[in-house]
């Protein structure tokens, strides 16, 4: 992993443009590497997620620190967890007027916590291969839940006149006690999950689509590559005037 800035759409589950997001990813001295992913959505929600990985031989979580705010989030948290104290804080607000509950505590985490490193572990991922990894879900305690990444079939992608072929995973949590916690806390459970992802198959794999919720009650979103374009003049003559 390296240096990289790309450019995102979020869709809600229709295909409406509902947010735009932004990628970043620096190396830095002695095999780490920092990564931040922002979304911005036209309600005013926001999702910013950072995560600092080691590379050095296998793929280490160093720190996360996650921030979900706005209507298109249940749940307001603002969460952080570092490897080297084992420490988490978590505060967090059920809906835009709950009152704001402040966790702090430690959390053994397991090697393969991957928050924030999901596409990143797909990209690494032998061709036809699975694998079970672990993510912290906060509830607003950290749970560590096991996530299986299922090699599930090809797809073929365009790219301009050019078609290519992409892996298609799906992700499937084993929920166990946080399923049990839901059923007995709100009277229900959480629906179906619909965690897909497709990575370019290539000898340089690359980023193609995710489908699912951003939070674990949140709705079902589509994630997809953008490119930039040039402005036109009329369009840089509207920002002048501005």
């Amino acid at each position: 992993e390296g240096m990289t800035h790309g450019f995102l759409l979020v869709r809600s589950h229709v295909g409406e443009i509902i947010g735009q997001g932004e990628m970043t990813q620096v190396a830095k001295e002695g095999n780490l590497v920092e990564s931040q992913l922002v979304f911005r959505f036209k309600d005013g929600s926001l999702h910013d997620e950072k995560v600092a990985f080691s590379q050095q031989r296998v793929l280490t979580m160093i720190s996360y620190r996650l921030v979900q705010r706005g209507p298109s989030f249940p749940d307001q948290i603002d969460v952080s967890i570092d490897r080297g104290t084992a420490k988490y804080t978590v505060r967090s607000r059920a809906g835009k007027d709950g009152k704001e509950q402040v966790l702090t505590g430690h959390v053994d985490l397991p090697p393969d916590a991957y928050n924030g490193l999901l596409v990143t572990v797909l990209k690494n991922l032998p061709k036809g291969t699975n694998a079970t990894v672990n993510i912290l879900t906060f509830t607003p305690t950290p749970q560590v839940i096991p996530l299986q990444l299922r090699a599930v079939g090809e797809q073929t992608v365009h790219i301009g006149d050019l078609s290519r072929t992409a892996r298609h995973y799906a992700f499937q949590p084993q929920l166990g006690r946080i399923r049990e916690f839901f059923g007995r806390v709100l009277g229900k459970l959480p629906a179906d999950f619909h965690y897909d992802g497709w990575i370019l198959d290539d000898e340089v794999s690359g980023f193609v689509k995710f489908e699912g919720p951003l939070q674990l009650m949140g709705p079902i979103v589509q994630i997809e590559l953008v490119s930039p374009r040039l402005s036109t003049q009329s369009e840089d003559k509207k920002l002048s005037l501005k």
